[in-house]
């Protein structure tokens, strides 16, 4: 009877085994299939994106101009699939995601615009130096596409047309991973954007390609061989996670902690308030948005300037958490409050932290110690302490009398943004076109050997043209 039954339970468990082996095997091969298919996709890209970096810039333009025609002529197309979007999650995304994924007419003709203005930026093949090394051998330094992007965003479907714009213009191919969250505006947006490239270089449509799962993500990840850059734009979560798990070169920024400073030399307290308020009301869940409001402790103890910024901010909706030192020197301000002891808190919602610093050299210290290198801002109207604030500060981006949500690449003229980068190697705060390019040296001869310097024949000149 016990060999009976063991007979019985070898013979379910070598079945149970053989199951589960087929279909791990059968895993294995639909894993290494949709891996093959991604890495068919991303050389795809980058052969497609040979074709638009070799194309005239009168090309580039017109693929631009086209797609800023179909964005303004799809604007209802483009609102009721993002509808669908906002309806599919609406109970599931925090507020500050939701308003990032919504989409709007504005917003799209902002976007449009963006396009056009990418479409005057002629970047590509610009000669950045230029030298005679010798009689009859030049050497010329040139900018030249990155090669293939890969960009990851999370809920916000209007950085697809910024993006595919930017590299359209610096003649870079595109991997794109949007949010699940936004697949029905993503997927529309993607489909204007090859629908530009084609009408103009049908053989360049398979430059930019959307990326659906996350699987798709991990195969990317692992292609450094074929992709050039990667730039993740979300979370800190999210940025991390890229950074931990490719060899590809990253970039982008993590958080946004972005701090005003209001020093003791203000005197136009209006200007003040509304500088505030701008940096954290106009858009609170951008990364460019106000997160610690640093304030001169004279403005709390000899004047009510503090009184009035905090109470335009009681106005606005924002909720202000008070920081441990303003709490212990201010306490009938900080009472009834919440409070806050981290100095290193994104929001990105109507709240921000409020603390006290002795001067500009510690308000300095606190966002050296603090921040996250995003964009700094003082409000002063002593330009010596302006000077130092702007020097000392370690960030991308600083800024003085004006709000920290100026820190955007079509703000600043760069017709869209990829990203903003706080690295401090290639490209730093906005990214526009420049960004996305690198260089090429290029040496043209008449049959130029090292031997005919060896011996003689010729002589080094070095002289520089450009």
């Amino acid at each position: 009877k016990s060999a009976k039954n063991y007979y019985v339970w070898k013979k379910k468990t070598s079945k149970f085994v053989g199951e589960n082996y087929a279909r791990m095997q059968r895993m294995s091969f639909s894993t290494a299939e949709a891996e093959e298919d991604i890495y068919e996709h991303a050389r795809n890209a980058r052969d497609a994106g040979r074709v638009l970096a070799t194309a005239s810039a009168e090309d580039r333009k017109q693929i631009l101009l086209n797609m800023a025609k179909l964005l303004r002529e799809r604007t209802e197309d483009i609102l009721s699939e993002n509808a669908k979007d906002i309806e599919e999650h609406k109970g599931n995304l925090q507020d500050t995601l939701l308003a990032r994924l919504k989409l709007s007419k504005p917003k799209i003709e902002s976007l449009a615009k963006g396009t056009e203005q990418l479409a005057n930026e002629d970047r590509l093949d610009k000669v950045v130096s230029k030298a005679k090394v010798a009689e009859d051998l030049y050497l010329v330094k040139q900018t030249v596409p990155i090669g293939v992007l890969l960009i990851i965003f999370e809920s916000r479907p209007d950085a697809l047309p910024q993006i595919a714009g930017l590299s359209i213009a610096s003649g870079n191919a595109l991997l794109l991973k949007g949010g699940k969250e936004a697949f029905h505006s993503n997927k529309i947006l993607h489909e204007i954007v090859k629908e530009s490239i084609a009408s103009v270089l049908k053989d360049a449509a398979a430059s930019c390609h959307l990326v659906s799962g996350r699987d798709e993500v991990s195969a990317l990840l692992k292609m450094q061989d074929v992709i050039d850059l990667c730039i993740p734009r979300g979370s800190n979560e999210l940025v991390q996670h890229i950074q931990d798990n490719t060899k590809i070169p990253v970039m982008g920024h993590a958080d946004g902690i972005c701090h005003v400073y209001l020093d003791k030399t203000i005197k136009d307290v209006d200007m003040a308030k509304q500088l505030v308020k701008d940096a954290k009301c106009d858009y609170p869940a951008a990364c460019n948005a106000l997160e610690t409001l640093l304030v001169h402790k004279d403005l709390i103890e000899s004047n009510d300037i503090a009184e009035q910024v905090l109470q335009t901010l009681d106005d606005a909706g924002v909720t202000v958490h008070m920081g441990p030192k303003i709490r212990k020197f201010a306490p009938e301000m900080a009472e009834g409050r919440p409070e806050q002891d981290d100095m290193h808190v994104e929001y990105g919602s109507l709240d921000l932290t409020m603390e006290i610093v002795e001067d500009v050299k510690d308000a300095v210290t606190h966002i050296r110690r603090n921040g996250s290198e995003h964009t700094e801002v003082i409000v002063s109207h002593d330009d010596k302490t302006a000077e130092y604030f702007l020097k000392s500060v370690d960030s991308a981006c600083a800024f003085h009398n004006a709000s920290s949500r100026f820190s955007d690449g079509f703000r600043f003229g760069l017709g869209a943004e990829v990203g903003i980068s706080t690295a401090r190697i290639h490209a730093r705060g906005p990214v526009g076109i420049d960004g996305l390019l690198t260089t090429k040296w290029i040496l043209r001869g008449k049959g130029h050997t090292v031997e005919d310097f060896t011996e003689e024949r010729y002589n080094y000149i070095h002289e520089k043209i450009i």
